[in-house]
C-alpha cells in the first residue's frame, strides 16, 4: 500500500493551538482531501476566559452543617492571592481562617459578619480582573433578590452554584423551607412516650415527633391517641377524625407558657447547638456507671514534685488511663453503627475543657507513647488553642476516651454522658481525705478520690469495666510508672 502523503509530511503542532479532530481512515483512502487539509488547516485557538468564582461555607469538621462569619479579613475590592485568609468562620468548635484557591479580587461578600449559611454555601464571590467586579456584584445582588425571604440569615446565603466536590456535601440545603419538625432516620422517642404508645396501641413509627430533633414525646402520643390532656383514661380504639383535634392542645401547653418577667430568650451558640445534638444522640446509647474509691497519697506526692517542671493533674491522670487502656484494649473500642466495633489503633485521651459559651474536648493522641513532660506541655498548647477557638478539626473529633475531672472545683463525685463513637468516658472527683481500717482494725486517714466510669454496654461489659478500674487504681496508687 502506497504511503499517504499526509502521514509522511504532515506535522502536528500542540504550542499554542489544539488541532480540530483528525481524519486518520479518510487520509489513506483520498490523497486529495489529504492535501486539502495540508495546506488549509482548521485551527481552533484555546482562548481562557475569565471566571468569577465562588467562595463557599467549607466543612470544618465532620459534624459541622453551618458556620457563622465572624469577621471579613478582607473587604470588597481587595486583591488576593492563592492560600490567602480570606475570613474567619466559626464551626460547632472552633474558629478558623479559610483561605482563597485562586488569585483575584474579592467582587462581593455574600454573607455578612454574624450571619449563618450552610456548608457549601457561597460566602463570596471572586473575579478575576476588574472589569468583572460590577458582573458579580450583579450576580450577588440578584441571587439574593431571587432567593426566598427568610428570617435565618443561612436561608439567605444559599446560592444556586453548587461548591466543589472536596467539600462536605449537605444534602439538606437543597430543601427551600425546613418543615418545623425534623423527621430523623430512626424513631427517636422518650421512654414514657413508647411506654404510653404501647398502652394505647399507638404505632409509634407513624408519629411525628414535635421534640428537639423531632424527638416524640408523650404529649405526641397523646394526640395520635386522640387522648384529651386532662383525661388520664384509656381511649379502647383511636378514630381518624379525632386524633387531630387534640394537637392544637398539646401545643400550646409548651409554647403558651408566659414567660416571667424579666427573662430573656438566649438562642444556641454553633458551639452550644452542637454539644446540644451530641447530648441527644447519646440517648440512644445503652449505658452503664461503675465506680471505684482510689487512695491518692503517692499520687499527691509525686504531683509535688513534677509540679514546678509544668506538670498538671489532668496530664497525671491521663497518662495514668491511657496506660490502663493499653491493657484493656476493649474499654478504647467504639461502636459506631450498632452492628459491629472497632479496636481502635490509637489511645487518644479527650479531656473535657470548659469554655467561654460552650465546652470542648481536646485530645492527647497517643497518650501512652508520650513522656509525662512531653504530654503536659502538649496539654497546656492545646488548652491555649481550645481557649482562643483555633483547634483543628484532628485536635478534638478524633479521641477514643473521654476524662472529665471535676475534682479541681472541689465535686466528690458525678456521672459524664457518654460522648457519641467512644466506648467509655471517666469522671473524676476530688481528692479528700477519708477515714480508713485496715485488715488489722487500725484506723488511718487516707486522701481517697471517686472515679465513676460510664460505658457503652453494647461493646463493654462489667467484668471489663472492674478490670480496667482495678488496673487504673494500681498505677494511681503507685504512680512511679507515670514518670518511666
Amino acid at each position: 500500500m502506497a504511503s499517504s502523503p499526509f502521514l509522511s509530511k504532515t506535522t502536528i503542532s500542540f504550542s499554542s493551538s489544539i488541532s480540530t479532530s483528525l481524519p486518520w481512515r479518510s487520509s489513506h483512502s483520498s490523497p486529495s482531501f489529504s492535501t486539502a487539509f495540508r495546506t488549509k488547516p482548521r485551527r481552533r485557538t484555546l482562548t481562557v476566559q475569565s471566571k468569577i468564582r465562588e467562595i463557599f461555607m467549607p466543612a470544618l469538621s465532620s459534624t459541622m452543617t453551618e458556620g457563622k462569619i465572624v469577621s471579613w479579613v478582607k473587604s470588597e475590592g481587595d486583591v488576593l492571592s492563592k492560600g490567602e485568609s480570606v475570613v474567619v468562620v466559626e464551626s460547632d468548635k472552633a474558629d478558623m481562617d479559610v483561605e482563597t484557591f485562586y488569585d483575584g479580587i474579592l467582587a462581593a461578600i455574600v454573607v455578612g459578619e454574624g450571619e449563618t449559611a450552610p456548608v457549601g454555601a457561597a460566602i463570596g464571590l471572586l473575579a478575576e480582573t476588574e472589569e468583572e467586579v460590577p458582573e458579580a456584584k450583579a450576580k450577588a445582588k440578584s441571587a439574593s433578590s431571587d432567593s426566598p425571604a427568610s428570617s435565618s440569615p443561612a436561608a439567605e446565603a444559599v446560592t444556586p452554584t453548587p461548591p466543589p466536590a472536596t467539600s462536605t456535601p449537605a444534602p439538606a440545603i437543597a430543601q427551600p423551607s425546613p418543615p418545623a419538625t425534623y423527621t430523623p432516620k430512626k424513631t427517636v422517642a422518650t421512654p414514657f412516650a413508647k411506654k404510653l404508645a404501647k398502652q394505647h396501641k399507638v404505632d409509634i413509627a407513624s408519629v411525628v415527633g414535635s421534640g428537639p430533633f423531632g424527638r416524640i414525646t408523650p404529649a405526641d402520643v397523646e394526640a395520635a391517641a386522640g387522648i384529651a390532656q386532662p383525661k388520664k383514661t384509656v381511649a379502647a380504639e383511636p378514630t381518624p377524625v379525632s386524633a387531630a383535634p387534640p394537637k392544637p392542645s398539646a401545643a400550646p401547653s409548651a409554647s403558651s407558657a408566659p414567660l416571667l418577667p424579666g427573662s430573656t430568650v438566649v438562642p444556641f451558640t454553633t458551639m452550644q447547638a452542637a454539644v446540644s445534638k451530641n447530648m441527644l444522640e447519646s440517648l440512644s446509647v445503652p449505658t452503664f456507671r461503675v465506680g471505684y474509691p482510689i487512695s491518692t497519697d503517692a499520687l499527691d506526692a509525686l504531683y509535688e514534685k513534677v509540679k514546678p517542671k509544668g506538670v498538671t493533674m489532668t496530664a497525671l491522670l491521663a497518662k495514668a488511663a491511657a496506660l490502663a487502656l493499653a491493657q484493656h484494649p476493649v474499654v478504647n473500642a467504639s461502636c459506631k453503627d450498632g452492628k459491629s466495633f472497632t479496636y481502635n489503633s490509637s489511645i487518644n485521651i479527650a479531656v473535657a475543657v470548659a469554655i467561654n459559651g460552650g465546652l470542648i474536648t481536646p485530645v492527647l493522641q497517643d497518650a501512652d507513647k508520650l513522656d509525662l513532660y512531653l504530654l503536659s506541655q502538649k496539654w497546656k498548647e492545646l488548652v491555649e488553642k481550645a481557649r482562643a477557638k483555633q483547634l483543628q478539626p484532628h485536635e478534638y473529633s478524633s479521641g477514643t476516651f473521654t476524662l472529665s475531672n471535676l475534682g479541681m472545683f472541689g465535686v466528690d463525685r458525678f456521672d459524664a454522658i457518654l460522648p457519641p463513637g467512644q466506648g467509655a468516658i471517666m469522671a473524676v472527683g476530688a481528692s479528700k481525705p477519708t477515714v480508713v481500717a485496715d485488715a488489722d482494725g487500725f484506723f488511718s486517714v487516707k486522701s481517697k478520690m471517686l472515679v465513676n466510669v460510664t460505658a457503652d454496654h453494647r461493646i463493654v461489659y462489667g467484668a471489663d469495666l472492674a478490670a480496667f478500674l482495678k488496673t487504673f487504681a494500681k498505677i494511681v496508687e503507685n504512680p512511679e510508672s507515670l514518670t518511666l
